[in-house]
């Protein structure tokens, strides 16, 4: 008899105890541009794998800042391969940088602007207001003040400056029209969630460096979440993945 109610006891102490020690969702530190990209990829890859996975989005220079801070993010989407890079010479990623996709440049206005005169047209006079992602922590900023450089519009653009702290507030700027134009990256603009709005146009690639976007596997991941860490990575790098990329206005390595 007092076996069995230890055994009642035990059954009875494993399943309160199983929720518990359930796994985390995995949890993805993700760049600006990824905004919309990131819930087909994060859906394609739940499908494979029965994986749940968060994101946190923010500029990649700040994102790194917050890992090297001791932010317990699991895996780095980054904009760029030099923050993804740091990270692991520095000890807070577990992997090197692999390039999952190359971020393009538009211009973006929901003004009634002639986006079909280019670049050298935000020197007019027309035009009060563009608005740029900070060039600091945002690689999406640092290209556009090439971009300008390119044209030899720098000087005549730059008082109309405005910064957002990443893409995702320059489109914040763009849709409440208290800019005339933005540097936007290319992956907001085709998504459905801005379908109608406004009107796009390419920057020409010639005009900035191509912007190569790295994920690394961080500390935190490898030692909290590593299968699902490691499976991540693996899917971001597949074919599938690479799809998704290509349909949300991506380039491909």
């Amino acid at each position: 008899m007092k076996n069995n109610l230890m055994k009642v006891l035990l059954v009875i102490g494993t399943l309160l105890f199983t929720p518990l020690v359930q796994a985390e969702p995995l949890t993805v530190a993700i760049a600006a541009n990824l905004k919309y990209v990131f819930d087909d990829l994060a859906a394609e890859f739940k499908k494979e794998t029965g994986i749940e996975t968060q994101s946190v989005l923010n500029a990649s220079g700040k994102i790194a800042t917050q890992v090297r801070n001791g932010a317990p993010f699991d895996v780095f989407m980054s904009a760029d391969m030099d923050f993804p890079d740091g990270l692991y010479k520095d000890g807070f990623a577990t992997t090197t940088a692999k390039p999952y996709a190359y971020g393009q440049l538009v211009l973006w206005t929901e003004k009634d602007v002639d986006l079909s005169k280019g670049v050298a047209f935000l020197a007019d006079k027309s035009i009060v207001k563009v608005a740029i992602a900070n060039p600091k922590v945002a690689p999406f900023g640092k290209q556009a003040l090439k971009v300008l450089d390119y044209y030899k519009v720098r000087t005549a653009v730059e008082p109309k400056l405005v910064y957002g702290e990443n893409i995702t507030q320059v489109s914040q700027y763009v849709d409440a029209k208290v800019v005339d134009v933005g540097f936007s990256a290319k992956s907001i603009v085709v998504a459905p969630e801005a379908a109608g709005k406004g009107q796009w146009v390419d920057v020409p690639p010639e005009s900035y460096e191509p912007i190569a976007q790295g994920i690394v596997i961080l500390k935190h991941g490898s030692e909290v979440n590593g299968d699902a860490a490691r499976k991540f990575f693996g899917f971001v790098l597949s074919a599938k993945a690479r799809e998704i990329f290509a349909k949300n206005g991506y380039k491909l390595p």
